[in-house]
């Protein structure tokens, strides 16, 4: 019993000593808070889809420490995005502005959508058609005709 309480004594003593360091947050719990804030409209650049305040990435957490720099410089939520949208372009923000730019990230997915409706519609006419036309040549229609009056004056 006394093998067991040691052994799991020392298991215990080895697990702590492999726990890493908490990362420490910021001096000042506001600008923690709206670093959080700020990341949160923010893509990871490479995860891309993840936001840089959910995302482990090394560029990320070098990201949130810019981030947090500028805010401890003074900057505004505007000056800050508008750093990162010079340095990483528009893709850094999950809601790009809309521009010339970006038409086709905002409108490309409706384009598509309405290329395939208009497709799907097309098929099935085009097959709706065909289904209407009888598939006979004229003299198969003509003796059908003949067989069709036939039994119209049996009648």
């Amino acid at each position: 019993m006394k093998l067991f309480i040691a052994l799991l004594l020392s298991l215990q003593c080895a697990f702590t000593a492999h726990a890493g360091e908490a990362v420490a947050l910021a001096e000042d719990p506001v600008v923690e808070q709206r670093l959080v804030v700020i990341a949160e409209e923010l893509r990871c650049l490479v995860c891309q889809n993840e936001s840089l305040a959910g995302s482990r990435a090394e560029l990320a957490m070098d990201l949130r420490r810019e981030v947090r720099n500028l805010i401890k410089a003074g900057k505004s939520d505007a000056e800050i995005k508008e750093f990162l949208v010079s340095r990483y372009g528009d893709f850094v923000l999950y809601k790009p502005p809309v521009k010339p730019v970006t038409w086709l990230l905002w409108f490309g997915p409706l384009l598509l959508l309405l290329g395939a409706i208009y497709l799907l519609l097309r098929i099935i006419r085009s097959s709706q058609k065909e289904a209407d036309q009888p598939k006979l040549d004229a003299a198969q229609l003509a003796k059908a005709q003949a067989l069709l009056h036939d039994t119209e004056s049996s009648k």
